[in-house]
């Protein structure tokens, strides 16, 4: 796995004495850093604070913190404790939204719920912080106790203007606390190289060398292929299909892959494991499209509901094709899922996509334009020149499940992640 960070050094964020970290430009998971040094002192004391934790775990900023908690659990030299919102949950402390904001603004429940996190991370030596949910969380206490906060940024509001859909008012709020958050932090995670440069050009105060590239992973002994036939009758699916899998939000570019889908020959069925609308308008918008769809085709399978982890495997695997119409992405971990289970990818080329996907290799890209006439002829186009040849399709799967398991290792991501809470708490 390739990791990439930049030196930086703050001493107005650590306690006396403690003069901050310096990072290799080369920060591999061997790279130059002595681990002797963590066998010489007690294990770390990671909050990682979330918002999103089984049962509730809906995108892929939720998919990454439990996979980087169980990956750093099996580290011995941290000591990992999971803060999450959602109320009471078994092995990990969940916090409630507090009685008197069960009715306020979600962005205005975030920062309670951040409130009363802060609050019991004292005894953390450092908390790592997921998503503007709960990055408040991470920035109070890094002030209160004098310890560093490390906060991984998934995606930025700033790149996401239809989120004021959703939020309204507290779209505002959302930004403000990521801004705060993220010009605070000890050092800032980015999930992708791209990602990387979205963070500095969303904010030039940001300095530069302490933003990090830690790329997201994918456990690829559970995204491995999973054949059930039994599955695609339970969901009365039959033939050739190609695979949507995702939130239904404007991110995700849902809407374009159904307009697209309409110059598609009808002998190729779709497959959309899409729910959880953001909005209103958004849901709307899908379901009529989806409702065209199936007015003149029969193989058109819609599933809203949340799929158990052995159902999406089966599907993953039996598709020939897996679609990505993104028309914003940071990384994508729902690519690197596909890739595990041998399957083929047509992605949008947005964000980190290109970093996962490799063009001609694991499968194909097609360029994004805000002229979605166009991205969306394109992108059927694409999917039918894809289709009409399995085996090349059968080629790019076999290589993607290859670099998922040669270049997207938990394990590696884990390494990384501890190498850099050691620089902070030096």
């Amino acid at each position: 796995m390739e990791v990439r960070a930049y030196s930086w050094r703050n001493d107005s964020l650590l306690p006396a004495g403690r003069l901050g970290f310096f990072l290799s430009k080369d920060f591999s998971t061997e790279g130059f850093f002595n681990w002797g040094f963590l066998k010489r002192m007690e294990k770390i004391k990671v909050g990682l604070v979330t918002k999103e934790w089984p049962p509730q775990v809906y995108g892929g900023a939720g998919v990454h913190v439990v996979q980087l908690a169980q990956a750093l659990q099996k580290m011995s030299e941290v000591s990992i404790t999971v803060h999450c919102f959602g109320g009471k949950r078994e092995n990990v402390l969940g916090y409630a939204t507090p009685a008197e904001f069960s009715g306020a603004n979600p962005a205005l429940q975030a920062i309670a719920t951040d409130l009363v996190i802060a609050n019991a991370l004292a005894d953390s030596n450092i908390v790592h912080t997921h998503t503007w949910y709960a990055n408040m969380a991470g920035h109070f206490a890094s002030l209160l106790y004098g310890i560093p906060h490390i906060m991984s940024a998934h995606s930025l509001e700033p790149l996401r203007p239809w989120k004021a859909e959703q939020l309204g008012g507290g779209y505002q709020l959302s930004s403000w606390a990521e801004k705060t958050a993220i010009e605070s932090a000890a050092a800032v995670i980015a999930v992708s190289d791209s990602m990387r440069n979205d963070v500095l050009d969303a904010y030039p105060n940001v300095d530069p060398l302490k933003v990090v590239t830690i790329r997201n992973g994918v456990d690829t002994d559970k995204f491995t292929p999973h054949f059930d036939h039994s599955i695609l009758e339970k969901y009365g699916i039959s033939g050739r299909y190609a695979l949507f899998v995702g939130r239904i939000t404007r991110q995700k570019g849902l809407a374009h892959l159904l307009r697209a889908w309409k110059q598609v020959p009808p002998d190729y069925g779709l497959v959309l494991a899409a729910g959880s609308p953001d909005e209103t308008l958004i849901g709307e918008e899908v379901a009529v499209l989806i409702a065209d769809l199936k007015r003149t085709r029969k193989n058109i399978w819609w599933l809203e509901e949340m799929l158990p982890h052995d159902e999406l495997t089966a599907l993953l695997t039996s598709a020939d094709l897996f679609l990505c119409p993104s028309i914003y992405e940071p990384l994508g971990i729902v690519n690197l899922e596909a890739m595990g289970c041998a399957t083929a990818v047509l992605a949008s080329a947005v964000g980190g996509i290109p970093e996962v996907v490799k063009h001609g290799v694991t499968g194909e890209l097609v360029s994004y334009t805000p002229d979605h006439q166009v991205f969306e002829t394109d992108f059927q186009e694409a999917i039918i020149r894809l289709m009409e040849q399995p085996d090349l399709l059968a080629k790019y799967g076999a290589a993607g499940r290859a670099r998922a398991q040669k270049e997207f290792d938990w394990d590696a991501v884990a390494r990384a992640t501890v190498k850099l809470y050691a620089q902070l708490c030096r």
